[in-house]
């Protein structure tokens, strides 16, 4: 079993404001983008309703917004100028305004965990990040999200009627 990143996202949404620090290596000034890119990636994995024609999509002016054929949204950052039309027009409120910055850090992942201590695990006063040995139990509520990420959250199931 391979260590990942592991993102408690009930905890990570008790805070106001994140304070994590992001090590990322081109900007190292920046606070928390990498952590607002990964919860990003995470509200569209598992909490997005994945609408077959999304408002959201359609509300994007710039067309920074494209649901891929596996109904996950991806937000293409060089497009996207954080006007957050798309989350206005959510009608089930899973695009999450702050995690739309107009400057968006791409989580590299501490150049894939090489380094010892990841700086986000360190300062994160919740604890709701860590850097861990972890598998994915829905029954838990753990979800593993490509090769590096894991998150706890309530994922949305679509129920056939």
């Amino acid at each position: 079993m391979a260590k990942r990143l592991f993102i408690d996202l009930n905890k990570c949404d008790a805070c106001e404001k994140c304070a994590v620090n992001c090590a990322y290596f081109y900007r190292p000034q920046m606070t928390d983008h990498g952590m607002l890119a990964l919860r990003e990636l995470a509200a569209f994995a598992l909490i997005c309703r994945r609408c077959e024609e999304p408002s959201c999509v359609a509300a994007c002016k710039y067309e920074a917004l494209e649901r891929q054929p596996d109904g996950i949204l991806k937000r293409y950052n060089l497009r996207c100028v954080s006007c957050k039309s798309c989350s206005h027009a959510c009608p089930f409120g899973t695009i999450y305004p702050e995690t739309l910055p107009f400057y968006a850090v791409k989580c590299d992942f501490c150049a894939l965990m090489g380094a010892g201590e990841i700086p986000c695990t360190i300062n994160c006063a919740k604890q709701a990040v860590e850097f861990r040995e972890v598998e994915e139990s829905p029954k838990e509520g753990i979800f593993l999200i490509g090769e590096h990420l894991a998150v706890r959250a309530p994922r949305w199931n679509k129920k056939d009627v």
